[in-house]
């Protein structure tokens, strides 16, 4: 009599959503019996390293957002959350840069401080700080968090911050907001404090408008603003004001270019080294006057404005 074959148990299939990540080496979950690398582990990599263009849009003060990730050295901001803060968390706040460069730490009283401008490990920003802000809401006080790279389907900050919540940068002088008692902090912790605060650039918020910054450099002074108008349409706008001499903000200033973070416009004015953020802040409100009116312009571009656009492009830069 033939022997019986034993029988083979098929391995039941998972759909995409169902699949776990593993090792990069190891079986796929769905059971093609390929590595996950050259499986499902591909689309997976895709998504975690495709660039997102805007990763602040819709978030509270986009704007402001992309200034503290770009721009000032030292600041910070109350982050409300939706639902509300969980229990044993007194507050969340971003903070520009954490000592030792942490992504996240929560600290002994059980809050939980945010670093902005840390490398991340993927295209999305705003995923990996929300995987960053999950994982120190859920650390035990007293401990740093570490980066890592978060998960292609994990929450962004769109999901997690209170949308109707407030953004309100709060510029400091040095970094002294790091550690509630500075005397006992420790060796580590006061040298990184020390190395930052001597290379902070002197830096203030203006009060007038929203998300213009004035800083102090050795040589002059400068403003730059962070713009939330589409990018050909402002470029317009600034093209047809400089065009007509009415792009600068007073005497001895000069709109002298602008660059590009994170999906939005920053133009940047260069100040004479006398000139204070007080000085600026009425020229800046008028600014904002005459930029709203060259905004709602619909006419084409003169010949003369589209020589200055062609300027003020060729001085872009882009940062992200």
């Amino acid at each position: 009599m033939a022997k019986k074959r034993p029988q083979t148990k098929v391995k039941p299939q998972l759909i995409d959503g169902e699949i776990p990540v593993v090792g990069a080496r190891e079986p796929c979950p769905c059971g093609s019996g390929r590595r996950y690398k050259a499986c499902h582990g591909r689309a997976a990599a895709h998504a975690g390293t495709e660039l997102v263009q805007r990763p602040f849009e819709g978030v509270p003060g986009e704007c402001d957002w992309i200034a503290l990730r770009e721009l000032v050295p030292a600041a910070t901001a109350e982050l409300p959350l939706k639902g509300g803060l969980p229990e044993g968390v007194p507050s969340v706040t971003l903070a520009t840069v954490l000592p030792m460069a942490w992504p996240a730490l929560r600290r002994d009283d059980g809050s939980v401080l945010i670093g902005l401008q840390n490398d991340t490990s993927s295209g999305d920003i705003s995923r990996d700080l929300a995987d960053t802000l999950q994982r120190a809401l859920q650390a035990e006080p007293g401990t740093p968090v570490q980066g890592r790279r978060a998960p292609a389907d994990g929450p962004r900050l769109q999901d997690l911050l209170d949308p109707e919540g407030a953004f309100e940068p709060v510029v400091h002088d040095g970094f002294e907001f790091w550690v509630p008692d500075a005397e006992n902090a420790t060796p580590e912790v006061t040298a990184s404090l020390e190395r930052a605060n001597a290379a902070a650039i002197p830096t203030v918020k203006l009060s007038g408008v929203d998300a213009a910054y004035w800083c102090e450099t050795p040589d002059k002074n400068h403003l730059r603003w962070v713009m939330p108008h589409p990018e050909e349409q402002l470029l317009d706008a600034l093209a047809r004001l400089h065009a007509a001499g009415r792009s600068s903000l007073g005497e001895g200033t000069r709109l002298v270019g602008s660059f590009r973070a994170h999906g939005l416009i920053v133009p940047v004015w260069d100040l004479p080294s006398g000139v204070s953020a007080e000085d600026v802040e009425k020229p800046a409100a008028e600014f904002a006057e005459r930029l709203a009116a060259a905004l709602a312009v619909q006419e084409p571009l003169t010949p003369e404005e589209r020589r200055a656009r062609g300027g003020l492009t060729n001085r872009q830069v882009t940062l992200s």
